[in-house]
């Protein structure tokens, strides 16, 4: 386990809950086909993840990187989403390195609690509460994405959005299991606020992963 443990630390492995071929439910790249690679391991713990599962860094097994490439080539995908959990946790440049080299587009999802790693085409931020917000994300995400749950959690988006740069993509997200409450209020706030873009959680209305 310790030389394990080495080859994490130097992102030649990491700990990969799931991968999967589909197509992206949510923000800017909704509807498009992609490749999902969902490391395990978070210290946010947000009350409404639906991958809790995926907190746990031991349970989940260190895949050395090029397997994971290898996986990947085997489908038609041309972009590939690393999500978690939090990915930001482990090194990621060996592994965005070895998706340069075949021409794979690279998109990170992250909470921004963890410094930046990885050179990435797309950077979905997602800020979350009672976390520290590592600053860089605010200049360099191409997209934020705010989960709503009450009235009161636009406020926290908006203070948020006060310190993107101009170019970044703003996206209002109902909690799934207040959707039906939510929808109503985020549809008022966004034809007040046009800044701001809804973003719709599409593949569970779809059922596929």
């Amino acid at each position: 386990m310790k030389n394990h443990n080495k080859l994490l630390d130097t992102g030649l492995l990491l700990p990969i809950m799931e991968t999967f071929y589909s197509i992206q439910g949510e923000g800017f790249h909704t509807g498009k086909a992609a490749y999902f690679l969902r490391v395990g391991g978070c210290d946010v713990g947000c009350s409404f993840c639906d991958e809790k599962e995926s907190w746990d860094i031991r349970k989940h097994p260190l895949v050395p990187v090029e397997e994971v490439v290898k996986a990947l080539l085997e489908t038609p995908a041309r972009t590939v989403v690393v999500t978690g959990g939090e990915p930001c946790l482990y090194p990621l440049d060996f592994l965005c390195r070895r998706l340069q080299d075949h021409g794979i587009a690279r998109h990170l999802e992250t909470s921004g609690a963890e410094p930046l790693s990885g050179t990435w085409e797309w950077i979905c931020f997602s800020p979350k509460k009672g976390t520290e917000i590592r600053p860089e994300f605010y200049h360099k995400a191409q997209e934020m994405k705010v989960i709503i749950e009450t009235e009161k959690d636009l406020e926290w988006a908006e203070a948020n959005a006060a310190r993107l740069h101009d170019g970044c993509e703003r996206f209002l997200q109902p909690e799934w299991s207040k959707r039906e409450q939510i929808l109503p209020l985020l549809t008022d706030y966004i034809l007040a606020h046009p800044e701001w873009k809804i973003s719709l959680q599409t593949h569970k209305y779809m059922h596929i992963p």
